[in-house]
């Protein structure tokens, strides 16, 4: 198991991820914003905060908070040295838009599929995507479980990734069969994600999943950890998974 550590950069007297820093963080990491990028960032908190006071998409609504915990956060699956920009990127419980979003704006040439079971939410994604004028973002309204038991989608992606909505044990058995065979599931966790790992065994096993590495790193400024678990589909998921909506969360793998 290998760890890849990316450990917080000490700036004394800065305690807040203004759009700046975020653009010099991301700078340090290699990865330069332009003004048209970073308009974009803009664009997007703006709708995010005034979407946000008719529905429930953030509990974060500071700036810097957002730039930090929602923004930078997602994007640090990027950090993975296996990341591919040209990739189709499928992303399950997307909410706001997070990772898969700050991940298009980044590489405009990632392909992104985006599945959310509320459909007011992909409502306000759908304005995001026009406002931003990305292109290649597609937007699907549906539960996870159908999603990834129609032919249209099943294992046709070469990445899949969620970020906080649910354990790895529920979250296999959503991703995995959307994954292509030699195509990669990338989860987004906050701290105990080893727990989780553990626990998950038995379910990517029977789903096709092998664990390949766990990338651990925390933000800049807070220093809140996060981690990243890489697994690669090494054979088809059988066809009985994703079992019906609702059935992975009661009764794990």
């Amino acid at each position: 198991m290998k760890h890849f550590l990316f450990h917080m950069d000490n700036n004394k007297g800065v305690d807040k991820l203004t759009p700046e820093l975020f653009k010099s963080k991301l700078a340090e990491k290699g990865f330069i914003l332009t003004q048209e990028q970073m308009e974009q960032f803009a664009k997007y908190y703006e709708l995010l905060v005034t979407w946000n006071e008719k529905m429930n998409l953030t509990a974060l609504t500071e700036k810097e908070e957002v730039y930090l915990k929602h923004f930078y956060d997602s994007l640090m699956l990027a950090f993975y040295e296996g990341f591919n920009p040209e990739s189709h990127l499928c992303d399950v419980g997307a909410g706001a838009g997070f990772p898969s979003l700050p991940l298009k704006i980044l590489f405009p040439s990632l392909k992104v599929t985006i599945v959310d079971s509320l459909n007011k939410r992909i409502t306000f994604l759908n304005e995001v995507v026009k406002e931003l004028h990305l292109k290649e973002v597609s937007l699907y309204h549906d539960r996870a479980e159908t999603f990834g038991q129609n032919p249209k989608f099943r294992e046709q992606f070469d990445l899949v990734t969620a970020r906080a909505v649910a354990r790895l044990s529920v979250l296999s058995e959503l991703c995995l069969p959307l994954v292509k065979v030699d195509g990669l599931f990338i989860p987004l966790k906050a701290q105990k994600g080893q727990e989780e790992l553990q626990e998950a065994q038995n379910a990517l096993k029977i789903l096709g999943g092998t664990f390949v590495t766990e990338l651990e790193f925390f933000l800049p400024e807070t220093n809140d950890q996060r981690e990243l678990f890489v697994i690669k589909k090494t054979k088809k998921t059988p066809k009985k998974y994703p079992r019906k909506p609702g059935t992975p969360n009661k009764l794990p793998l």
